[in-house]
């Protein structure tokens, strides 16, 4: 590859930068950073890495980046989840940007190495794999001074590594701001799992039976827009703190097999893999959906589903039909990749908003930092503070102080 950039057709940019433009108008908090951090010249010619899911608020955030004087490197962290137009849009806009909807494991893997290659000063990761990539590959991260993990899987291995003794470089736990989490995990990926859910089938909610796996900050949002839109909530879990949290929310417990029979609508949103598998599928009725909510498409076991049932076809964008042996049909959004951004647009953007001035925060604070010691760190206060306030001016809200 010659050029600096390897996206689908460059022919696509104009309508990427329609949706850039629109998103822009609804981040006045990544704008209000902009102007605190641009006096400062602490991003003047770093060199940023972005893994993160690659659509028009992405976009936003590499490009406010870029105006603040640094190179910016992107890629998307699923490749099920780019938005070809928007990065074609950011390539003429002259970020690197290396990125193709539903590229292959192999072709997403020759993106981050040709990021990673030209020795990133700070990166932003979106499920670890940058990190992960880092450690098999040390001879790149020479320069690294810090990473901004946006989710909780990343998060999780993370502390995976950490525990182990195995971190090599300094990360921050962006996911676990309360600017974050409260407001992107819940009320974001809540709204725009349904967003995309009911666009994708044109199914009506109220009535059904909704079985949300999983009850972290996801699961709640989901759990919460899926009552709100009249449904029969069923949650499944194995933190004994978080069933009771669902219970007293108001919503029926029980364990997925009990659950399989009952759901109209399947929704996982854990994190961890297999969590509905085949013997759950077997005894679901006809006409289920199945929809991952969580970073990863390895939650809903896809691959044993394909072996068990007699035909798989495409019956509708992003919705595929299972033919069971026993007759019965079952559905699986957006191949079970995760169906806000897979199948939807993604969370609001005034929601990633918050979330992405966290990482500028957060980004600004590696780089004008001494090499701290390789450990996971909490979001440092002042940002979290800031970027809560700034969203409070914004919405010319005043409280006590």
């Amino acid at each position: 590859m010659k050029e600096n950039y390897f996206v689908k057709d460059t022919s696509l940019a104009s309508r990427g930068e329609i949706q850039i433009k629109w998103v822009s108008k609804w981040m006045p908090v990544l704008d209000g950073l902009y102007h605190k951090f641009k006096g400062t010249g602490i991003f003047k010619n770093k060199k940023v890495a972005l893994c993160i899911h690659l659509e028009a608020k992405t976009a936003y955030l590499a490009l406010i980046i870029k105006k603040l004087g640094a190179e910016v490197w992107v890629t998307s962290s699923n490749p099920l989840s780019t938005k070809d137009e928007v990065a074609a849009a950011l390539a003429k806009r002259g970020v690197h940007v290396y990125a193709r909807h539903a590229a292959s494991h192999d072709e997403y893997l020759s993106y981050i190495d040709t990021i990673l290659k030209n020795k990133m000063d700070v990166a932003v990761d979106d499920g670890g794999d940058i990190c992960e990539y880092l450690h098999e590959n040390p001879k790149y991260g020479k320069n690294i001074k810090g990473i901004c993990e946006e989710t909780t899987t990343g998060v999780i291995r993370l502390k995976e590594l950490e525990k182990k003794g195995k971190l090599r470089y300094s990360a921050i736990a962006v996911n676990d701001a309360k600017s974050k989490h409260l407001f992107d995990n819940r009320y974001g990926t809540g709204q725009s799992t349904w967003t995309a859910i009911t666009q994708l089938t044109n199914m009506n909610i109220a009535g059904k039976c909704v079985v949300v796996i999983g009850y972290g900050w996801v699961g709640r949002g989901v759990a919460a827009r899926a009552h709100g839109l009249g449904a029969n909530v069923v949650v499944t879990e194995i933190d004994p703190w978080k069933a009771l949290e669902a219970t007293m929310d108001g919503y029926r417990v029980m364990p997925i097999k009990d659950a399989s029979p009952l759901g109209d609508f399947f929704v996982t949103t854990t994190g961890e893999s297999n969590v509905l598998r085949i013997e759950h599928m077997k005894k679901m009725k006809n006409g289920a959906f199945l929809s991952n909510a969580g970073h990863f498409d390895y939650e809903i076991d896809i691959l044993k589903l394909k072996k068990y049932a007699k035909k798989c076809e495409v019956v509708r964008n992003e919705i595929e039909e299972y033919t069971m042996p026993e007759g019965k049909h079952i559905y699986v959004l957006a191949r079970g990749g995760i169906i806000n951004i897979a199948g939807g647009l993604g969370h609001p953007a005034d929601i990633m908003d918050m979330s992405f001035s966290v990482q500028l925060g957060c980004l600004h604070f590696f780089l004008s930092s001494r090499n701290m010691e390789p450990k996971l760190y909490k979001v440092p206060e002042e940002i979290d503070r800031l970027v809560t306030y700034e969203k409070l001016r914004a919405e010319r809200i005043v409280i006590d102080r």
